[in-house]
């Protein structure tokens, strides 16, 4: 029988296990669960038998691949998938698949949650600013950014964005003014939302020179990776524009040097941005949809490995 384990220091929401379980087990697979473990060495105990694999931001390495004998397919349940060894798993032939949009929303109202939250001063009770009438730059317009786009819209923002892999005709018919180049994004928004992955060309790309551009007062928001800033041009550029505002999902390395600048630097104590019940019901159940139909039928339409 196909063994299906889902793996998760930071567990599903129980109506996500639910619906996870009811899809494997319906199709006529077994089901195992490893929760909130806290040894590396129990996940690859866990892992020793199984075909297939539902992860969150759990980090498959290579020597988790190499403990799993059996298995076929991983599915990182969420968007992002730079936990997964991408490299072991095509070296042993194991299919690696994300869940696009599944958390999206989530994320999308995380991220205008914390423009409010920096725009009112922290809820605290000294004058705040509105956000109708700022600019709003979106740094990628995939399904998060194009999300805080249409909601941003609705708060009354002006929208621009920047993205060379989507169309610009395709984001002007959207209501979006489109930004030729990163530079011009930052030097006309009053905030930035940053959506881009964390590899090769995007790490520590969001540096000094980049977010000095940035107007009086402005704010970037991340709810994308911490892998992308620069974090030591960061605190020099905070400590110099005392005007700037750093909003972030994804706590620095060096977050306890960032928090002298607080009010201005606002970090949640823990990735929270798919924490939600609809998101973890969402990329739960994809997951495990996507699992069956691998399984059963060689659909490989979410690989992100070669």
């Amino acid at each position: 029988m196909t063994k299906v384990l889902v793996a998760t220091d930071k567990p599903f929401a129980k109506a996500a296990v639910d619906g996870i379980r009811k899809v494997v087990e319906g199709a006529g697979f077994e089901l195992a669960l490893l929760e909130k473990y806290t040894d590396v060495n129990d996940l690859y105990k866990a892992v020793a038998d199984v075909d297939a694999l539902i992860v969150r931001s759990d980090k498959i390495t290579k020597e988790v691949i190499d403990a799993a004998k059996k298995l076929k397919i991983v599915v990182r349940a969420g968007a992002g998938y730079d936990n997964l060894d991408l490299a072991a798993c095509t070296e042993r032939g194991i299919v690696a698949m994300n869940t696009p949009g599944q958390n999206s929303n989530a994320v999308a109202e995380l991220a205008l949650g914390m423009m409010i939250y920096m725009a009112r001063t922290c809820f605290t009770p000294a004058t705040g600013s509105e956000l109708i009438g700022k600019k709003i730059g979106i740094h990628a317009y995939g399904n998060v950014g194009r999300l805080v786009a249409n909601k941003a819209k609705a708060l009354g923002m002006e929208v621009w964005a920047f993205d060379p892999f989507v169309p610009a005709e395709q984001m002007k018919s959207e209501g979006v003014t489109v930004a030729s180049t990163i530079e011009e994004l930052y030097s006309n928004c009053h905030y930035v939302s940053l959506h881009i992955p964390a590899n090769d060309q995007t790490k520590k790309s969001i540096n000094y020179e980049l977010l000095s551009k940035m107007p009086k007062g402005g704010c970037l928001v991340n709810t994308a990776r911490k892998e992308v800033i620069d974090e030591e041009g960061m605190v020099k550029l905070l400590a110099e524009r005392t005007d700037l505002k750093y909003c972030t999902d994804i706590a620095a390395s060096n977050q306890e040097e960032l928090n002298q600048f607080a009010p201005r630097v606002f970090a949640t104590p823990k990735k929270m941005g798919a924490q939600t019940a609809e998101a973890n019901l969402n990329a739960g159940i994809a997951s495990a949809n996507q699992i069956v139909s691998f399984i059963k039928d060689g659909v490989t339409k979410f690989k992100v490995n070669k």
